[in-house]
């Protein structure tokens, strides 16, 4: 809600949180002032793929703007996605990392006004944020390598052409990356972006890896065979 300029809805992808996540959530449905739309899943395990391709089902518009729910956004965020979005393109963005001690600040205060200068910042630079510098922070490649969800962008149209996530990937790891993979597969190139669509990574510690090595091949596949779209996705 501290946007400049707000998106058009806000979904919440829902991986198996309990009563407490929906009632905090039905508040702000009555306060909000766009769209609130919460899509839950049952709790299995780690299952991002899955609830992520429920969640984008139910976007009633064309262009998807996605983060994750341990992050803080500037307030220019979705105003920069907007300005950057292009056709033929999906939007990397880059993130800057909060440490343990400013985490559990920011959590006890509430004061979300983070900058460049702040305290207690990590990957300092990703926190520039330069509008009339923009096009200078903008470069395309075509390689999926460090693509994260928590800063995202995409045409809905691109990601139901690919068959969104791989519902084979469970666990934590690599699920973007594969994602970017595809599109990158279906001549939609990468756009990385700097000095706008800034964001902040609250601390938290690291989810289980067990799964990660198997992810890892997966992405291996898809690259070299040059898959354009999975099995169980979007449209499974």
């Amino acid at each position: 809600m501290n946007q400049k300029q707000l998106p058009d809805e806000v979904l919440i992808a829902d991986d198996g949180s309990g009563e407490e996540t929906k009632k905090v959530i039905d508040y702000f449905k009555s306060i909000f002032p766009v769209p609130l739309i919460h899509v839950w899943q049952q709790d299995e395990g780690f299952r991002k793929a899955e609830i992520l391709n429920k969640t984008i089902r139910e976007s009633s518009f064309t262009y998807v703007v996605q983060i994750d729910g341990d992050v803080i956004l500037h307030p220019d965020f979705i105003k920069d996605h907007l300005l950057v979005r292009e056709e033929g393109a999906f939007v990397r963005g880059t993130r800057a990392m909060l440490t343990h001690t400013k985490t559990i600040e920011v959590l006890k205060t509430g004061d979300i006004r983070l900058h460049f200068f702040s305290k207690g910042v990590q990957h300092r630079i990703n926190a520039f944020h330069i509008p009339m510098l923009r096009q200078l922070g903008i470069r395309k490649v075509w390689s999926s390598r460090s693509v994260r969800g928590s800063n995202l962008a995409f045409w809905k149209s691109d990601f139901i052409r690919v068959n969104g996530y791989d519902n084979q990937l469970k666990g934590w790891g690599h699920e973007d990356e594969e994602l970017a993979a595809r599109f990158i597969n279906n001549h939609i190139i990468k756009k990385i972006v700097k000095l706008c669509a800034v964001q902040f990574h609250l601390y938290h510690a690291v989810a289980s890896r067990k799964n990660e090595p198997a992810h890892a091949d997966l992405v291996k596949n898809t690259v070299n065979n040059k898959l354009k779209t999975c099995v169980q996705g979007y449209n499974n």
